[in-house]
């Protein structure tokens, strides 16, 4: 068996890392932690969230670093503040306090004051998130020309936020870095164009197979009729009474409208989307953390960088338009080893796209049946029952009350006891699904599951096709717009479609085709639709650019 004093880990590290329990390196710490100890190589490692890889990297900056030179040596970037600050409380955790190496956070939605006066004081390793790290060096408020060990952690996430340029003048601006590590969960074109053009013959290595998904994670689905897709999440997470998870969905909207609505049913759970100001989603975050809320709704773009240890669930709502997406989706459970669950809600219409993501992630899909009223009262009573029976009731001073128990229920008998205590916890369980209808596809509903199987064989697929069935042709059915945004800001169809969904709170039925050049895009659009995605979109900014959009037939539309 390998240990990390195998790979060379130094003794003071090897104490901090015994002491939290580190005692076997997971395979992705086993073959990096050796070529990144040399300092010298550049390198680039594929591997799921959640297999190991804060340690891959931080033990040997940790152990790298010039304990002298109280300066940045070494910068890790990373796309959210959560994970920026996940990064710096590990880093802090395995060097101990015996170890004198400063490490400082930087990102965004705090005091920038602060942060500056913290690098002035002088720190040894930088995390930061790329806007908030580029303000600081445009206020030469940070220097790094020493930088020798240049770290992008979840790079496909960074590129996926459209912080491609951010990265490339990051990179531009530490000319002196020995050795740059890059870390991904997949390995989309553009981190391969980034890697040739600042990364001298990268050492690679690639922890099971690009975008398959976790070993340990169970991947499930759930067909249904589109009208029961609420309905139908209600049953999952009734049937799980245990789950800690989060739901994802397409908009800001829905994330809103689902959460609203559970809440109101009596779910601990919360939303998290582009409209909280960072204070909202730190308090969001704070309450799923200590899991006073148990489950969280959010957008892919909202839970990018979430990084919470022991989720249960992930369920998607609805299936996501890019694989890739979905590897990220189904990474936020079974990390560090435990197993996880990720659930699809899946309608006929979308049997194809759940195709192609079993393809791609090399993974088979567990049809499941949708639990009945009777199914999740069982389970639901069971597991209050386990509850009751592993309660703790050492601490309490219940002796006290027992004889006005005795006394309360001389005339009951224990059978009635239970009934009642029964009766209080079920009751809303119950009386809910007295009559709860089967919510499975049968019969016709089945003859539509496999008419989605064939737009797989090469029907006309279902997202080419408005809710009354048009095509989306491109003729006159469709009004068209016109946007100048384009790939060149850091946008793939996928990452483009979420975010004119996200700003204009439409739904995904409502778009056609999506023609995206470098510098501009067009969007066919059901005409009803057309004046709430323009009145939505045209005049904001998109990373200091002004956004025009308008319809590309009535001018605008230039190059089509």
């Amino acid at each position: 068996m390998t240990t990390f004093q195998d790979l060379g880990i130094e003794e003071g590290l090897l104490q901090s890392i015994n002491i939290l329990g580190f005692t076997q390196p997971t395979p992705i710490q086993e073959k990096a932690i050796p070529v990144l100890l040399q300092g010298t190589k550049d390198f680039i490692g594929l591997a799921q969230t959640g297999t190991g890889k804060t340690a891959a990297f931080g033990l040997p900056l940790l152990q790298l670093i010039n304990k002298e030179d109280r300066f940045p040596q070494a910068l890790i970037v990373c796309p959210t503040r959560e994970l920026c600050l996940q990064i710096t409380s590990d880093l802090e955790k395995f060097k101990s306090k015996k170890i004198n190496i400063s490490v400082t956070a930087v990102y965004g939605g705090t005091s920038i004051t602060m942060q500056i006066r913290d690098l002035k004081r002088g720190t040894h390793i930088v995390v930061a998130t790329p806007g908030r790290l580029i303000d600081l060096i445009e206020r030469k408020a940070i220097n790094l020309e020493k930088i020798h060990y240049v770290v992008l952690d979840e790079a496909d996430e960074m590129l996926n936020m459209g912080f491609k340029d951010d990265i490339e003048f990051i990179l531009k601006n530490t000319p002196n870095r020995q050795s740059t590590w890059l870390f991904s969960a997949t390995m989309p074109a553009e981190i391969r164009n980034v890697s040739k053009k600042y990364m001298d013959k990268p050492f690679e290595i690639t922890i099971g197979k690009t975008n398959e998904g976790a070993a340990n994670i169970d991947h499930q689905y759930y067909a249904t009729q589109h009208h029961n897709r609420y309905e139908v999440l209600k049953r999952i997470i009734d049937f799980n009474p245990g789950i800690y998870g989060i739901v994802f969905a397409r908009t800001k909207a829905d994330t809103q409208d689902i959460a609203e609505k559970l809440t109101r049913e009596g779910y601990d759970i919360d939303a998290i989307h582009g409209d909280l100001t960072q204070q909202q989603r730190d308090k969001v975050m704070g309450l799923f953390r200590d899991k006073s809320v148990k489950l969280l709704v959010a957008t892919d773009v909202a839970a990018r960088g979430i990084d919470v240890k022991g989720i249960t669930h992930v369920i998607n709502y609805e299936l996501p338009d890019d694989v890739e997406v979905y590897t990220h989706r189904s990474g936020r459970t079974g990390r560090a080893g435990s197993s996880g669950v990720s659930v699809s809600i899946v309608t006929p219409k979308e049997v194809y796209r759940l195709r192609q993501v079993e393809r791609i992630v090399k993974t088979q899909f567990h049809k499941m049946d949708i639990p009945s009223g009777k199914d999740v009262c069982r389970k639901q009573f069971f597991h209050f029952i386990d509850k009751m029976l592993s309660a703790d009731i050492s601490h309490g001073e219940y002796e006290a009350y027992l004889p006005t128990l005795r006394e309360k229920f001389a005339e009951v008998e224990k059978e009635e006891i239970l009934q009642r205590v029964a009766a209080l916890e079920f009751d809303r369980f119950l009386k809910y699904y007295e009559n709860a209808a089967d919510l499975n596809m049968r019969g016709s509903d089945r003859r539509d599951d496999r008419r989605g199987d064939r737009t797989e064989r090469g029907a006309p697929r279902e997202r080419d096709r408005d809710t009354k069935g048009r095509s989306f042709s491109g003729g006159g059915n469709y009004q068209r717009l016109f946007v100048n945004l384009g790939t060149k800001d850091g946008f793939y169809k996928a990452s483009f479609l979420q975010f004119i969904l996200d700003m204009s709170d439409l739904k995904k039925e409502v778009l056609g085709r999506i023609d995206m050049k470098e510098m501009t895009s067009w969007i066919e659009i059901d005409p009803t639709a057309g004046k709430k995605m323009i009145k939505a979109i045209d005049g904001k900014n998109y990373r200091g650019r002004k956004i025009r959009m308008n319809d590309a037939e009535s001018g605008g539309g230039r190059g089509k």
